[in-house]
Parts: C-alpha cells; sequence; structure tokens
C-alpha cells in the first residue's frame, strides 16, 4: 500500500507541471552518454514518449561527433579540429551528412518509435528548416557553418500533427551549399524560432559548476546576467561553453527558460519538468 501511495503522490505532485507545459514546446538537445549508453537511451526514448502523450510538443536537437570521427578512422581520414570544432572538406561533409542524417537521426527515430511514439526525422536541409553560412573567423573550417535563419514551418506542422520531430544539425546556403553547424548552437536558435517555452540540454555533467574542480557544486539557479560573467570569467568548462551560449541565445529570443542537465541520469527529462526540486541549473528568463 506505502508502495501505492507513493506513486500517487508522485502523480499529483507532476499534475501542475503537466498542466503547466500541456500544448507548449520544448526543444531538447540530445547529446553525451545519453546518445550512447543503451540504457540511458531506452530511458530518453521513453521520456520524450511520455512528454508528448501529456500533450507536449517535443523537438529533438543532436549531433554525433564521435559518430562522424568513427566513420572517418573507419574510412582512412585523420579527424582535424581547431578551437574544437571539426575541418570540414567536401569529403568530410559527404561523411558528416551520412551519419548524421542516415545514421544518428533514424536511430534516434526508431528508437522513440518503438517505445511507442511517432518519430519524424527531418534535418535542416528539409523544408529550408536551416539557412547557414559559412563560418566566419582567422581559420578556414571549410564547410563549417552558422546559422542564418530558422523556417519553423515544417516542424510546426508535424509537432501540431502530434509528432515528435528529432532534427540533425545541417543547413544549407542560397546556393544549396551543406554547411556542418554546432547541435548546440542549432538548439539555441531552433527554440526562439518555435517560440518554445523550455530549452533543456543534456550532457554528461550534473550542471553548472561553481567551483569547476568539484563535481558536487552544482549551481541551481542563474540569472542571465550570472550566466554571462561566467562566460567572460572563463569559469565554464570548454565542453559547456556552446552550451550556455546556446542557452543564452534562446533567452534572449523570448524562451522563458534554460536547463542544463546531466544525461547520465536515468530519466532525467521527467526528473526536471515534473518534480518540485528539478535537477541540473536553471536559467530563467528575465
Amino acid at each position: 500500500m506505502d508502495q501505492l501511495q507513493q506513486r500517487v503522490s508522485t502523480l499529483i505532485e507532476a499534475l501542475p507541471y503537466i498542466q503547466q507545459w500541456s500544448g507548449k514546446t520544448v526543444v531538447v538537445k540530445y547529446g553525451g552518454a545519453a546518445m550512447t549508453d543503451p540504457d540511458l537511451q531506452r530511458s530518453v526514448a521513453q521520456d520524450l514518449v511520455l512528454l508528448r502523450y501529456v500533450g507536449i510538443n517535443v523537438v529533438v536537437v543532436h549531433g554525433g561527433g564521435p559518430k562522424i570521427t568513427e566513420m572517418m578512422q573507419r574510412l582512412g581520414l585523420e579527424p582535424q579540429f581547431v578551437q574544437g570544432l571539426r575541418v570540414t572538406d567536401a569529403e568530410t561533409m559527404e561523411i558528416v551528412q551520412m551519419v548524421l542524417v542516415g545514421g544518428v537521426n533514424q536511430h534516434i527515430v526508431s528508437l522513440i518509435n518503438a517505445a511507442g511514439g511517432r518519430a519524424v526525422g527531418v534535418s535542416g536541409k528539409d523544408a529550408n528548416l536551416i539557412t547557414a553560412r559559412k563560418k566566419s573567423g582567422e581559420a578556414d573550417l571549410g564547410f563549417v557553418g552558422e546559422v542564418v535563419h530558422i523556417n519553423p514551418e515544417v516542424i510546426v506542422s508535424l509537432t501540431g500533427a502530434g509528432y515528435t520531430v528529432v532534427v540533425s544539425s545541417i543547413g544549407t546556403d542560397a546556393d544549396g551549399q551543406s554547411y556542418n553547424i554546432n547541435a548546440d548552437t542549432v538548439a539555441g536558435h531552433l527554440a526562439t524560432a518555435v517560440q518554445a517555452i523550455k530549452l533543456i540540454m543534456l550532457s554528461d555533467v550534473a550542471g553548472l559548476l561553481e567551483n569547476p574542480d568539484d563535481p558536487n557544486s552544482v549551481i541551481s539557479e542563474l540569472t542571465i546576467s550570472e550566466a554571462e560573467d561566467m562566460l567572460k570569467t572563463g569559469l565554464v568548462g570548454e565542453g559547456m561553453i556552446p552550451k550556455l551560449r546556446s542557452c543564452l541565445t534562446a533567452l534572449a529570443g523570448g524562451v522563458g527558460r534554460t536547463h542544463l542537465i546531466d544525461g547520465r541520469t536515468p530519466h532525467a527529462l521527467l526528473m526536471e519538468l515534473f518534480t518540485d526540486t528539478g535537477i541540473g541549473t536553471m536559467i530563467p528568463g528575465e
């Protein structure tokens, strides 16, 4: 009986959040161990299906750097990086598209569908979803791009029809040239374009840390100005920088709240969305 009461209590605690988020759009940046560990993959897929069934429009954005590297090495190519960004020549761009669109994207779609959902995979090339241009900077990174514009029409249509949309982070310019774009960056711009109420970044850390050397010093909530200060003062780990910048992009575009949570925790999405305490670091809009 105690166990049944606990289940009921959990559902009652979740009810106001279900009421609050139902009918709204949540963008999830999917990455880290949650993409590679089979148990965590199933956990995330179940979370996404449940969110859709309680009326939340779900958009998933993914990258796939390790898989791209793995495929390049299998083909005898040595990946090169400059300031954390993959140098992407024409041959590498073909591999990026093959891995992200034909491999990782469809694998995520299959996981969600196997968990009882209805998922559709798209790339930024579909219906001119992501217009891009060559990323500017001192180093020539080849076909590495940055977001110029997001056309959310196809996503709005699919989520409105009850589908979970899975987006791979490739865009094209006006001439049809494809570009490899950082998935964290895409998630921030996309969350703005679809007027998401939340952007949730799944990573392999518990959140932003007050002391980078202490994994238990998670900051539960930050203001926008405090987050900007952390970037300026270098208190953010290199892997977290694009995620935090993406959160700030989304907040500047009107997204209500952003969250950096630990994707290594089973059912992390449900814990964040449907409990009083939540997990990780939240940065609310002002």
